[in-house]
């Protein structure tokens, strides 16, 4: 079968990797020159970042699984720790090295920040879950749920509504109840090393996409870089991409709000969604600047979550300051964003000097919204050897790098059934 994948983001790429590891050669076009899609590497003067801060944890075992089949090795590539949940002066919880569901229960147990009562609640808010075996039915926003739950106001916002935010990027508020529950299940859930954080150690692009563009080309298929696609049309019972083809299968796996643009007789298979922004302000300051711990909490700030990237991958004085979903720092001026985000780092690190440089990445459309009982296209299109793979194709995940690359994979294997 002659197959091609349009899109090179973990979606695009987890699909052709599993279909070349299948012993097919595919075609695979891009329109930028960086591969990663939406979780791709950047260039801010001499240093190489993120578009977007993404953190993986123990349970995306479907990415571990390529990344080791195109020759990483997660160990080299990521930091993995324990799960550790802080908000310095606030909260922590860490969980210790015992089986499941122990880990769980002694990280609540043991978390600093919240009462007797809290904990308790917290470990009967997850036993709930499991004996209801993660279902929640019917669906509703994690805000509801958790007011079912009669959870706590302090444990709800220093505990589920930023793992929510985290998660889902969608306020708890607007998020789906079932989504997290999955999630909670895979980790905090799952074996003991499924909640472990992966902190990425390099970009991600090298992380996953880069090497598997190059497995895809040892095994005989093309990855075009800088190759936009205006057109996808069917004849004579194949695809043609532009002037390429013919194509017995096609995977789309490009942002869903480009799919029209394709073919318009997909645009309504995501019309009705909704997207939640991702706001990555990268800070440069002395060498010797460092955070307590390579990634951090903000409780009730401007930015969520702080990277030391000093501790991660070895760019010296560099914090990543990340805002996942919509609120009120999107009616901010830039420099006032920032200024209010340094201010929060100096809370944490004594005698904080300025910046020498600070650049803030926004991406407006970095995920959908996970709405309660969001209908998300199959990836069957319903058209002859055309499929859709996505964070944003039907499945448990959110949006996240393990729903792009389950999603590319599930793809990949419906076409070698289908061959």
């Amino acid at each position: 079968m002659k197959l091609a994948v349009v899109g090179a983001g973990y979606a695009g790429m987890a699909a052709a990797v599993e279909l070349a590891a299948a012993g097919h050669a595919v075609d695979v076009f891009e329109a930028s020159r960086i591969v990663g899609g939406r979780a791709r590497a950047t260039r801010i003067g001499e240093l190489t970042v993120d578009n977007g801060q993404h953190i993986l944890v123990g349970a995306y075992r479907e990415t571990l699984r390529l990344m080791r089949t195109v020759g990483v090795d997660p160990a080299r590539v990521l930091k993995r720790t324990p799960l550790r949940f802080e908000f310095p002066g606030e909260f922590l919880m860490q969980a210790p090295r015992l089986p499941a569901p122990l880990h769980t229960a002694f990280a609540l147990l043991l978390a600093k920040g919240l009462d007797w009562t809290e904990k308790l609640a917290a470990i009967r808010l997850m036993r709930g879950l499991q004996a209801d075996d993660y279902r929640i039915a019917p669906d509703r926003t994690v805000s509801a749920w958790l007011g079912a739950q009669k959870a706590p106001s302090r444990q709800r916002r220093l505990l589920w509504e930023p793992l929510c935010i985290a998660a889902l990027n969608t306020p708890a508020e607007r998020a789906s109840a079932q989504v997290l529950a999955n999630v909670l299940r895979d980790s905090l859930g799952g074996p003991r090393d499924a909640s472990d954080m992966l902190l990425p150690q390099v970009d991600l692009s090298a992380l996953f996409p880069g090497p598997a563009a190059d497995f895809v080309e040892r095994h005989g298929g093309r990855v075009q870089l800088g190759r936009r696609v205006g057109g996808l049309r069917r004849e004579a019972e194949a695809w043609w991409i532009d002037a390429d083809g013919p194509y017995a299968q096609v995977v789309l796996a490009v942002a869903p709000y480009h799919l029209g643009d394709l073919l318009p007789a997909l645009a309504d298979r995501v019309a009705h969604f909704e997207w939640e922004p991702i706001v990555t302000s990268y800070f440069r300051y002395p060498a010797g600047i460092r955070l307590p711990q390579p990634m951090l909490g903000v409780d009730a700030g401007l930015a969520q979550w702080l990277f030391d990237r000093g501790r991660l991958c070895g760019q010296e004085g560099v914090i990543a300051a990340v805002i996942s979903a919509r609120g009120r720092h999107t009616e901010l001026p830039a420099a006032e964003l920032e200024q209010g985000i340094h201010a929060e780092i100096a809370r944490i690190v004594p005698n904080l000097p300025p910046p020498a440089s600070v650049q803030t990445i926004t991406e407006k459309r970095a995920t959908f919204a996970c709405l309660p009982n969001l209908q998300r296209p199959a990836a069957a299109t319903g058209l002859p050897g055309l499929w859709l793979a996505g964070d944003y194709v039907a499945g448990e995940y959110p949006a996240t790098l393990e729903g792009a690359v389950r999603s590319g994979v599930g793809a990949a294997h419906r076409i070698l059934e289908a061959g």
